[in-house]
């Protein structure tokens, strides 16, 4: 049924021919080209469906042993079966947006008979018997869904080093990680490996690595899309949306898998068009620049392509004033106290009885789920699951629980009260480019400074959108386009907007 990648080798009948691994080429125009730019050779016939699939299985061989983008890899009569499939609905006349488009699943969204580890060696060898809402969606608009990919464990990382089947290696730098969690989906992405990817993002863990890997990455509004199949982190925080090479290309996919879903409790009974605005300008929109984004640790190269793309903004017709969020302070200590208190109670159902590992010979029950938690849980997990339980415990709930969702609330409030002056809100996406692998591995503050700048919008439950804003030192910089509440659309235009004049097609030099 499937064929799997791992960091240490490459299963080779993936395929069925025999595979070999050159070095990174440049890639096709199948590969590279955007999903509305596949859609029209489509829809012309000027191409099929089967034959974009095919160019990106090629293209996973080439490049794959580099990358480490994927952990699971559907075999060719697989993906041809799908392709076929919407070849077959385009020469009907009911083909979608996505149809025939080629996607990479983040391994901790469920897939109906695939593979579906989170990254952990715990859930290794797990195979659901149901698929994601968000993935029953793109299926039912025929997307071809090419395989599932590799991932901090758990969503729990912003470089993908945390993944129990090796890091992902972003293919702006050999050296460099993709950023996290949604390492693999970026990554691939940037590679031509995938024309578009679902992540999850609980505090940037699409935005940032977006970022890193110089493509988009879009954050909706909390409950607007189902998370129904999403093993979850932490629930109040997290969010499936795209990763794609174009704005445009998010906002289709946006559409597609949003929507009330019964099966979710929080999402919300709303229908949203995330492409009405699109088109639009942006000429006198008021846009927020909070000072508290650019503080000490914001790398210069970085702060310069942030300013340069505010000309830009301006030069679209939009008003750009300097704000406040004084909370902006206090937003990563509330998250790291929200985010691993929600996960130690989440990750409770992983004791090695239902699925997954399990560790048997133990005298009982309970030292038995003991050991397989101890093998399965790698050190970040561990980590979380301990600063979230002693957050919970009584004696502590109030201090640190009760306090940081009390505080959550103030935060709230204040980017309501921004909202009131402006139509949205600019940062940096991420304070540095991307890093080199094992560079901050050794010290976990470090590393949770990675996601200074999209941990609000999380805790806010805004939506909040990257978009590629120039180079620096040679490696992608994103800027961060947030909005309010329900505001989807506002931050798919601007950044749109930004997109469409900056024109900035980052391509990695290796490919």
């Amino acid at each position: 049924m499937c064929d799997q990648f791992s960091n240490d080798r490459l299963v080779e009948d993936a395929f069925a021919l025999e595979i070999t691994f050159p070095t990174m080429t440049e890639p096709s125009p199948e590969t590279h080209a955007s999903a509305r730019e596949m859609r029209a050779k489509l829809d012309s016939g000027e191409t099929t469906a089967r034959e974009i699939a095919l160019a990106h299985l090629q293209r996973i061989q080439k490049v794959e042993n580099q990358t480490n983008a994927f952990l699971t890899v559907l075999g060719e009569e697989d993906v041809v079966t799908q392709a076929d499939a919407a070849d077959a609905l385009i020469q009907s006349g009911n083909a979608s947006a996505l149809t025939g488009i080629p996607f990479l699943i983040k391994d901790n969204i469920s897939t109906n008979g695939i593979r579906t580890t989170a990254a952990s060696k715990i859930l290794d060898g797990y195979i659901p018997p149901f698929d994601a809402t968000v993935v029953d969606r793109l299926k039912d608009d025929g997307a071809i869904i090419l395989g599932k990919g590799n991932l901090d464990e758990f969503a729990m990382g912003s470089s993908n080093e945390n993944s129990a089947f090796g890091a992902v290696v972003n293919p702006w730098g050999k050296n460099r990680v993709p950023g996290g969690s949604s390492g693999g989906a970026a990554a691939a992405v940037a590679a031509g490996e995938a024309v578009i990817a679902l992540g999850s993002d609980t505090g940037g863990s699409i935005r940032q690595p977006a970022s890193l890997c110089g493509v988009v990455g879009f954050k909706p509004t909390y409950g607007t899309v189902s998370r129904y199949g999403l093993i979850a982190f932490g629930s109040s925080l997290d969010q499936i949306g795209p990763i794609a090479r174009t704005v445009a290309d998010c906002a289709d996919t946006a559409n597609t898998i949003s929507g009330r879903d019964p099966l979710d409790s929080t999402s919300l009974d709303l229908e949203i068009d995330f492409t009405k605005f699109i088109d639009r300008d942006i000429s006198d929109m008021r846009i927020g620049v909070p000072r508290e984004y650019l503080v000490e640790g914001i790398e210069p190269g970085v702060r310069s392509a942030f300013e340069a793309s505010l000309a830009v903004l301006e030069g679209l017709g939009a008003v750009i004033e300097e704000t406040s969020l004084p909370l902006t302070d206090h937003a990563l200590a509330v998250y790291y106290i929200i985010a691993p208190s929600e996960a130690s109670a989440n990750l409770s159902r992983f004791d090695g009885v239902k699925y997954g590992m399990s560790i048997e010979g133990e005298p009982n029950a309970r030292e038995s789920i003991e050991a397989t938690r101890g093998s399965g849980f790698g050190p970040e997990v561990k980590r979380r699951i301990l600063i979230g339980t002693y957050a919970l415990s009584a004696g502590y709930y109030d201090a640190y629980y009760k306090k940081a969702q009390q505080v959550r609330t103030l935060i709230r409030r204040e980017f309501q009260d921004a909202f009131q002056n402006f139509d949205a809100l600019v940062t940096p996406t991420s304070p540095t480019v991307a890093f080199e692998l094992g560079e901050k591995t050794q010290d976990p503050f470090q590393m949770y400074l990675s996601d200074v700048c999209t941990i609000p919008v999380n805790i806010a439950g805004l939506p909040g959108i990257s978009v590629p804003c120039g180079l620096s030192d040679g490696l992608p910089v994103g800027l961060q386009i947030i909005a309010p509440q329900l505001g989807d659309q506002v931050a798919i235009q601007i950044a749109h907007a930004y997109e469409q004049s900056a024109n900035w097609k980052l391509t990695p030099p290796e490919l």
